[in-house]
This record gives structure tokens, C-alpha cells and sequence, in this order.
């Protein structure tokens, strides 16, 4: 037997280890299956290239828990090591045997899956064990080992009488880590981390009824066999080549990842690239709706199928953060902070990737149905909105495929929105002006008065839609885009053709006061109009400039400091040469003239869906007294 101290560069890691090499100590597992799943692709690229004169077979891992003894088994049937190979992967701490497994067979290793990062894995193991045992046998023809150490720099190293090959960790679990020798936490822990590792991972046993014989009796009894339960799928989805898979292959894979997830997934989108870096996966489109406040960390970051973290800030796109699936590249450093990953240049270049790809997916998908593109706008909008305002490569892109809908749910992008609402919808200055909705029921009655002019009106009712709006305009220089409530529609898109007032400028004056002295002018500011006679009396309007800089400043990244902040401001639009005008004037009872005001006052507001409270109360009794 042999012992002696292991060759670390302070008197004793192992408090260290458990304190900080990992935030989390359940990771252990991970790193146990993940050195576990190394030796085992070792083993099988040994046999490919014929240095290893051994018969690879099906290998398998299996985790066991013995729960009278404490202990916590992880077994493989992999590479195994020589006595010497214990001394130096096991007891120099800061050597990693994938490391220089992939160094030596560089030529032939680099698609071998070797993971290769987890240098310092096995000694998690000591975050929740008071002692650990290796019981080991080489593929080589050597005798085995078996390596103990508890805790301390101490080991012993001893002959033992293992006979297959592979590697056996025995865990003695610490008393303040148990729980992990509860069925319930190891299953919930190889789902979490080892769902799809490429060895088959045995947890335990199942009961499985055997078919039924054609001839059997009428009285025949099923027969069950016990069967290994392997916990993982070694080959999913992402792993094999899109040409290989279905519509229902990505569907079932997309509920294998998301099974409390009952709704389908309306598109996925297949990375897989080997050059410059390593990357494949599959993401989803779910439905999304106009909700900004959709849970992100839906997608999982995967090292060669071994599961690191949901949070893939930095290396997916922002703005496809509220998307679902798989990444998984060998080419993302775990070591760095956040902020370094960002700026790492590799990682930099997946993220290009992945926005070009997503991007010639949904130009793809445009071009090869539309009809279908259409019916799923609404529920992906809001990432691709998104895009354009935070990803200048796709916003570069996104005019193939981006849609402008109209209230009556015609779909146009830019360039067919230009090119059909140009005839009509060019201002005397030659601008083009594009109206849009926020809302199709509060804004009906302007709606209306637009289409009877024979304007085109969308429906744009994103949260962000003043910052994409705003952008838009900026790299159209001819065309604006302008709320259909935001003013008259006259002077909305202002042609050549003048309507005279039937008022004189004194008449004007007078009406101009009257109101004036009846509304709240710090909320509403009074604006005579000569319009069509048939045009309703009083409109109210919200100008453009300052509800957009208004709702920019409220959803942040753009519009005046402080706007979000300020309180609504309306214009009130009298129509001078509507019938109700001249009535107001020409009333001398001030009570009856006040009344009138409000009261047309108070429908405009109603229209703006603004009448609310107390004033509603108000107004309808007033309506009744009215009409008594």
C-alpha cells in the first residue's frame, strides 16, 4: 500500500473546495458523470482508432445510493486508470486528464466529445463527502486500484481486486449533505444536469410488461421483467442532423425539454455549424403575445450534452432571450465572469451567428408560406420588434419579413406599406403619412373617420412600438408615422384643398374664450378648426411628439429625460363650422352655454374612452336632465 500527501500548493483545499470552487454543491454530480462520460469516450475513440485492443460494447453509468452506509456509488465502464495514472490525474490537483488526453490525440480527438473544461471536477466531490474512494481498472492489462483519501492532503493508494474495467467513486456522503442520499434529490439532480448525456445513465430499475403471446389463453397473465432505468436520452434532437428529423421529432423533443409546457411551439429554428466554432442546438418560437414581461432563462446552455446553466446572457441575442430550447457549443468559456463573456471574441461571433440564423429562418418561413407567417404574427412580434431595435444585423434583415398589419388585418411590409398607401396618403409636402392604432376599440371612432377618407389605418400595439417607429422614421427621411387620435384628420395628412370657417375672428375669439373658460387648460388646450361642417363638433387629439416621447421615456432606451413622468396632455379640437359651434356662441343663458360645453366636452372624452369616475356619474345625469 501507498500513501502520501497530495501535491496541492496549500496545506489543505479541500475546506477551500467546499467553500469556494462552487457556489452550488449539488454541481459535484455533474462533474462525477461528466469525468465518467470522458473515460467512456476515451475508451470508444481508442477502439475507433485501434490503440485500445479491447471490445467497446454498450457501456453504461450507473449512480446508486446505499442509504444504510451512507455512501453514494457513480460506476462507468470507460478508459479506468493504472496505478500510476491515479497518482498523477488524482492526487497532482491541477492536472486534467482530458486535457491532455485531447493534446495527445489532437489529430483524431478534436470531435471525440471529450469535454475537456472540468479540470477540477472530481475533487467537488469532497463539497458534500467526508471521504472518497476510487476503485479502478485500466483497459490496459494492469492490475487495479483502489485510491482513498479523506479529506485531508492525506491518500492511501492499494492493489485491488476490481476485475472489469472502469471506474467506481464511492462517496462517503458528510453528515450535512444527506439529503443527497434521497432517491427523490439524485433523480431530480441527473434530470437537471445529465438528461441528455451521449452515455446511457442507469438510475435504478423499472418494471416492464412484456407483449402479450398471439396465442395466448384468454386467462393469460402479463409478465414483467425488471429492466435498467436509464434516466437520460444519449442522442436528442439537437445532436443529429436536421435532415434526420420531422416536424413531430422537434415537437416531441420541444416536450421532453418542456413537460409542464402543454401549448406547441409555433416554429423552431436548427443551429449547427462547425466552422469557425463548434455550435449546434434548437430554438423555439412559443407564443408570445405583446408581454415584455415574459419569463426569460428558458434556454439551456449545453458543453457536448452536459447541462451548465439556463442563464445565456451574452451568448444568445437579447432580444431572443424570451425564446425556448437548446445551445450547446464546447467553444464557450465556463470560467469567465459575464461581462467577459460579452466581450470574448468567440463568443461574440456565436452571437452574430445566431441572429443571422434566426433571421434567414423567418425570411424562409415568409417566403415559403405566408398565410401561415401572418396568423403568427401577433404571437412572435414582439421578439423580432425587439430585434430591430437592439441587433442592427438583423434590423438590416428584418425588412423581408417584418409586417405592418392594418386594423382590418392586411399585412404589409414596409416596402408593399409604402408602395400601397402612397397614392392616397402623401401629404402636400410630399411625405408620406402612416396612421396607426394603439388600440382598435379606443380608438374606433377616429379609425372610422380615417377609412371614410379612404386611409389606411395599422394596428401597432407593441409596448416598444414608439422606439421602433422612431427608428423607422429616422432611415426614412419621406415618411412619418402619426397616431389616428393624435389630430383632425385633415390636418393628420394636410392636403392642398382650404375649408373657410363659417365664424368671423371675433366670433372665433368669443368661442375660443367660452370654452376655454370651462375646461381644465392645464390638461387641455383649445384649438379652433375650420373642418367639414359634417365633422363632430369637439374632437380630442393627443399630439404625437409628446405621447411617443412620453411612452419612450416610460419603457426606457430613448425619448426626453423625465417625460415618462409628465402628466397627459390633450388637444381639444373645436370644429368651427359644425352646427353646435355656432349654437354654443349664440346661447345667452351662461348656465345653458356652460352646460352645452360640457357636455360636448364630455363626449369627446367619452370617445377617448376618458370619461371615468365622478365626471361619468356627472354626465350621465346630465344626459338625462337633458332629455327630460
Amino acid at each position: 500500500m501507498t500513501t502520501g500527501k497530495i501535491n496541492v500548493s496549500v496545506e489543505n483545499i479541500f475546506p477551500l473546495i467546499k467553500k469556494f470552487l462552487y457556489n452550488d454543491h449539488e454541481i459535484f454530480l455533474r462533474e462525477l458523470i461528466s469525468n465518467g462520460t470522458d473515460a467512456t469516450l476515451k475508451l470508444k475513440h481508442l477502439t475507433n482508432i485501434g490503440e485500445a485492443k479491447v471490445e467497446y460494447g454498450n457501456p453504461i453509468l450507473e449512480v446508486k445510493i446505499d442509504k444504510e452506509g451512507k455512501k453514494l456509488h457513480i460506476i462507468d465502464q470507460g478508459i479506468g486508470m493504472t496505478s500510476e495514472e491515479v497518482k498523477k490525474y488524482i492526487n497532482q490537483l491541477a492536472f486534467s486528464g482530458a486535457e491532455e488526453f485531447l493534446e495527445k490525440y489532437k489529430d483524431t480527438a478534436k470531435d471525440s466529445g471529450i469535454i475537456g473544461h472540468f479540470g477540477l471536477g472530481f475533487y467537488s466531490a469532497f463539497m458534500v463527502a467526508s471521504k472518497v474512494e476510487i476503485i479502478t481498472k485500466s483497459y490496459k492489462d494492469e492490475p487495479a486500484a483502489h485510491w482513498t483519501c479523506d479529506g485531508s492532503p492525506e491518500f492511501s493508494l492499494e492493489p485491488a481486486d476490481k476485475t472489469t474495467r472502469g471506474t467506481e467513486i464511492i462517496l462517503h456522503i458528510a453528515e450535512d449533505s444527506l439529503e443527497f442520499l434521497e432517491d427523490f434529490k439524485i433523480k431530480e439532480l441527473l434530470n437537471k444536469y445529465n438528461k441528455f448525456m451521449p452515455i446511457p445513465i442507469k438510475f435504478g430499475t423499472t418494471t416492464e410488461t412484456l407483449p402479450k403471446p398471439e396465442d395466448a389463453p384468454e386467462d393469460y397473465t402479463a409478465e414483467t421483467v425488471e429492466v435498467d432505468n436509464i434516466i437520460n436520452n444519449p442522442n436528442p434532437a439537437w445532436t443529429k442532423q436536421p435532415a434526420d428529423l420531422n416536424e413531430e421529432d422537434y415537437k416531441s423533443f420541444y416536450h421532453e425539454l418542456y413537460p409542464m409546457q402543454f401549448e406547441e411551439p409555433l416554429f423552431n429554428i436548427h443551429l449547427n455549424v462547425d466552422y469557425p466554432f463548434n455550435l449546434t442546438g434548437i430554438l423555439y418560437f412559443p407564443k408570445l403575445g405583446s408581454d415584455m414581461q415574459i419569463q426569460k432563462d428558458k434556454i439551456q446552455l449545453y458543453q457536448n450534452q452536459v447541462y451548465v446553466t439556463d442563464n445565456v446572457e451574452g451568448i444568445v441575442p437579447e432580444f431572443l432571450m424570451m425564446l425556448r430550447g437548446v445551445v450547446d457549443s464546447p467553444d464557450i468559456p465556463l470560467n469567465v465572469s459575464r461581462s467577459g463573456l460579452q466581450a470574448d471574441g468567440a463568443v461574440k461571433k456565436i452571437s452574430n451567428y445566431i441572429t443571422r440564423k434566426v433571421a434567414d429562418k423567418l425570411k424562409s418561413l415568409f417566403n415559403e408560406n405566408r398565410a401561415d407567417f401572418e396568423s403568427k404574427w401577433n404571437d412572435i412580434k414582439i421578439v423580432l420588434e425587439y430585434g430591430m431595435l437592439s441587433e442592427d444585423k438583423f434590423y438590416e434583415k428584418a425588412g423581408a419579413f417584418v409586417l405592418y398589419p392594418t386594423v382590418d388585418d392586411k399585412y404589409y411590409t414596409l416596402e408593399e406599406l409604402k408602395e400601397n398607401l402612397k397614392d392616397a396618403q402623401t401629404d402636400k409636402d410630399g411625405k408620406l403619412v402612416v396612421l396607426y392604432a394603439g388600440n382598435k376599440e379606443a380608438q374606433h371612432s377616429y379609425i372610422e373617420i380615417a377609412k371614410e377618407k379612404g386611409y389606411q389605418v395599422l394596428l401597432l400595439d407593441s409596448p416598444i412600438i414608439s422606439h421602433l417607429i422612431q427608428k423607422i422614421e429616422n432611415d426614412n427621411k419621406d415618411l412619418t408615422f402619426v397616431r389616428v387620435d393624435s389630430d383632425h384628420i385633415d390636418n393628420l395628412i394636410k392636403k392642398d384643398e382650404v375649408v373657410i370657417s363659417k365664424l368671423s375672428e371675433d366670433e372665433q375669439t368669443n368661442l375660443k374664450t367660452t370654452v376655454e373658460a370651462v375646461v381644465n387648460k392645464q390638461t387641455y388646450t383649445v384649438q379652433l378648426e375650420a373642418l367639414d361642417s359634417q365633422a363632430a363638433p369637439f374632437i380630442i387629439t393627443q399630439p404625437e411628439f409628446m405621447r411617443r416621447m412620453k411612452e419612450m421615456s416610460q419603457t426606457g432606451g430613448g425619448g426626453m429625460f423625465g417625460m415618462g413622468n409628465m402628466p397627459e396632455m390633450y388637444n381639444l379640437v373645436v370644429n368651427t363650422n359644425s352646427p353646435l359651434a355656432s349654437t354654443i356662441l349664440n346661447t345667452e343663458d351662461k348656465t345653458n352655454q356652460e352646460h352645452l360645453v360640457k357636455q360636448a366636452l364630455d363626449l369627446a372624452k367619452l370617445s377617448q374612452n376618458l370619461l371615468k369616475g365622478e365626471a361619468l356619474t356627472t354626465f350621465v345625469k346630465r344626459s338625462f336632465e337633458m332629455i327630460k
